[in-house]
């Protein structure tokens, strides 16, 4: 009976696979690696999906907030002029700018959530790739994965990081690189 359990127990100790907590020798650094990249990934795929609810509410609120704003603009128009009618423009024009910058301001949040939907595919790839002995220890699938990785950005400075971080500067350096063109740019528009 005593050695029907032991079979049992082993027979369940091969079925799961080995972890940090409880290694043994088919532990694997590259699965505990993949591991954690996944983590990342899941962890920066559901802050964008709760982003993207809260600046979706966020952005329709603008919306009505500025047609609002323009239909008070037209009835004050309408208004014969005095100095309440004028200050009552005044503050429903600077309450527009005030929507507009945050509009404007709303466009940092997509550059943002489409910067970190690249991180996600790259840390899903990069998981993908650790974990198949094929790919792995295979030159070319390297260079594939970094060619799929730089086509998928769009924004200039992506490129620019990507290509400084694999020539071999430094995170440092390419974070200097990034300040660099971008003060250089200053008065320029990145479209993506």
């Amino acid at each position: 009976m005593l050695s029907f359990i032991y079979k049992i127990i082993t027979l369940v100790q091969i079925m799961l696979p080995s972890n940090s907590k409880k290694p043994d020798l088919d532990w694997s650094q590259v699965r505990e690696t993949v591991k954690l990249l996944s983590l990342s990934a899941a962890q920066v795929e559901d802050l964008l999906k709760e982003g993207d609810s809260s600046v979706n509410t966020l952005t329709e609120s603008f919306t009505t907030l500025a047609e609002h704003m323009r239909v008070i603009n037209s009835h004050l128009l309408a208004l014969k002029s005095c100095s309440i009618r004028d200050q009552a423009l005044v503050s429903c024009s600077e309450t527009s700018d005030k929507i507009q910058s945050s509009v404007v301001a709303f466009q940092f949040y997509d550059r943002m959530a489409q910067c970190l939907q690249h991180v996600t595919s790259n840390l899903i790839g990069l998981s993908r790739l650790l974990e198949s002995p094929e790919r792995l220890y295979n030159p070319n699938e390297w260079l594939k994965f970094q060619n799929e990785i730089r086509s998928r950005y769009t924004m200039e400075s992506e490129k620019m990081m990507f290509d400084a971080i694999l020539q071999g500067k430094t995170i440092n350096e390419a974070l200097a690189e990034k300040e660099a063109q971008r003060q250089g740019q200053e008065d320029s528009i990145e479209l993506f």
